[in-house]
């Protein structure tokens, strides 16, 4: 447990919470009801061994703070998560309902084990220990066979390394799914250019053979979807897109919008990651405190791309 101000307020609660999950107190010296809950909460931090961390807003002393998240009544508890306010409750709740709020929302040990494990993956793929890092994704997956984030790691750099066998059995629980998660509709139609480009007679081709049996009749799709498969392989991605395009501008609905459904999953594919600080691009904190020295991030290149062919696909749509 730790006393927050408005001075600490960005590392130890809106940073934190981008790791751990931050249960924020605001309380009082005068609030008899305060006096009771803190004691729980602060036993629960040290029961719960690092699921979540405490601390304390006094708002009598940080009405600013206070203000921001709209504070009407003490004690008041808000759960915070991914640097936004995910949950909270009002009141001198008892052990037990404060223990029920808690699971309702905190990692398990296991998620918690399993995360440490893909952290370190991430580590050793970082480093080119690409073996190391698929045995220990593999072991965080055994741990916690629900934490899709695990799955779709484990899937993801396996389809990369060509163990395409292993990737459709590790990937085949969530295609299961309901509904389908989109990125592992993705990783399902990345698995298929790649076995499409061991398999398939057409994989000898050249890309000129293709671009004449094309030209010889502009709606062969069949023709243009093997190209475009055979360029995601390659990855060639922009040459891909373009070529479902040609058969999205031409019939959307062909062969139940294998094309448009490949060109979503390539879009999902190159999407980077969401920044774990994306918060703080509009220059305030999650409650809305305002940031000094934040300034929008120029886009990258990857994601400059992705947007102009999201731009592609709803023009060839409408």
């Amino acid at each position: 447990m730790m006393d927050v101000t408005v001075e600490n307020f960005e590392t130890e609660v809106i940073a934190a919470s981008m790791n751990t999950p931050v249960l924020v107190d605001f309380w009082a010296p005068w609030c008899g009801p305060c006096k009771s809950l803190g004691p729980v909460l602060e036993k629960l931090e040290v029961a719960y061994a690092g699921r979540f961390k405490l601390v304390k807003i006094n708002s009598d002393d940080e009405q600013q703070l206070a203000g921001a998240f709209g504070i009407r009544s003490i004690p008041t508890c808000v759960l915070m998560k991914g640097g936004r306010p995910l949950d909270g409750f009002m009141g001198a709740l008892p052990e037990g309902k404060v223990r029920e709020f808690l699971d309702k929302h905190l990692p398990s040990a296991d998620d918690l084990e399993a995360q440490a494990e893909t952290e370190e993956a991430e580590e050793l793929i970082e480093s080119g220990d690409v073996d190391a890092a698929l045995a220990k994704l593999q072991e965080a997956l055994a741990i916690n066979p629900a934490n899709d984030d695990t799955r779709y790691d484990y899937v993801k750099l396996l389809i990369s390394q060509g163990d395409l066998a292993t990737a459709e059995a590790a990937l085949a629980p969530a295609l299961a799914q309901m509904p389908l998660q989109l990125r592992f509709e993705a990783l399902h139609h990345w698995l298929l250019s790649l076995e499409f480009a061991t398999t398939d007679e057409r994989a000898q081709w050249t890309f000129e053979q293709f671009d004449a049996a094309i030209a010889q009749n502009k709606r062969d799709f069949d023709t243009r979807l093997a190209k475009a498969r055979l360029l995601m392989a390659a990855g060639d991605w922009p040459a891909a897109m373009e070529e479902l395009l040609e058969i999205i501008m031409r019939d959307k609905a062909w062969n139940e919008e294998v094309a448009r459904k490949t060109y979503v999953a390539i879009l999902e594919l190159l999407t980077p990651p969401p920044r774990r600080n994306a918060e703080q691009d509009t220059g305030k904190s999650a409650g809305g405190i305002e940031l000094s020295g934040k300034t929008l991030a120029e886009q990258d290149p990857q994601t400059e791309m992705v947007s102009r062919y999201r731009r592609k696909l709803s023009m060839a749509l409408n």
